[in-house]
């Protein structure tokens, strides 16, 4: 079936990022959905997570210093498989570099079986090989997509978990509404592989 035919939830998590002693665990969770190549607007879910009094890594990035307060009285994660599960349960689910968000949801969530995944990363890589950033951030703005983020989210920044799934969402939507793009399966978004850009970077780093 058509990526366009499907309703598809986009997701990010932010976290603490791993320190000596402790495990890489989330503080926030965002989803957004799309459905038909576009971005519901009313459809959204956020929540801060729990996270006891311990360090967090001085690399990971977010608004989570001011939130401890919040964060130690929050939801854990796997409390809210009832809100969660609409949104995660037999639908295509989709994010910017999925990997985290794979590992934190099999973590929470071990019996239930989530995807298939598309990776905003690996298909921003294959559409567009030779931006010399695939940051999320990176390319949005390359493709002046941003504004769009920041007027359907506005007072929001990078690093906030809805905010970046809405990006993700807004990427996604961009790519699906190409003319190349509009037959497009999940299966084939699920399994892409951008090779001209790994070309690329390997003729970079060839001597």
């Amino acid at each position: 079936m058509r990526a366009l035919d499907q309703t598809i939830t986009i997701l990010d998590f932010e976290s603490t990022g791993a320190v000596a002693g402790y495990r890489d665990e989330p503080w926030q969770i965002g989803l957004v959905r799309l459905a038909h190549g576009r971005i519901v607007a009313t459809e959204r879910f956020e929540s801060l997570l729990y996270v006891a009094d311990r360090p967090f890594s001085r690399h990971a990035p977010g608004r989570h210093a001011g939130l401890r307060r919040q964060l130690a009285r929050a939801p854990r994660l796997a409390t809210l498989w009832p809100h969660l599960r609409p949104w995660l349960s037999g639908v295509p689910l989709a994010g910017h570099n999925v990997a985290t968000e794979k590992r934190f949801l099999k973590s929470a969530f071990p019996l239930h079986k989530t995807g298939p995944w598309i990776d905003t990363l690996k298909l921003a890589r294959l559409a567009h090989p030779d931006l010399p950033s695939h940051k999320l951030g990176d390319v949005l703005l390359a493709l002046n997509l941003k504004k769009r983020a920041d007027a359907l989210l506005p007072g929001r920044d990078a690093h906030d978990a809805l905010y970046d799934a809405l990006c993700s969402a807004v990427l996604l939507e961009h790519l699906l509404a190409q003319p190349a793009w509009r037959d497009a399966t999940v299966t084939a978004l699920a399994t892409a592989r951008p090779a001209a850009f790994h070309k690329r970077i390997a003729q970079k780093r060839s001597p």
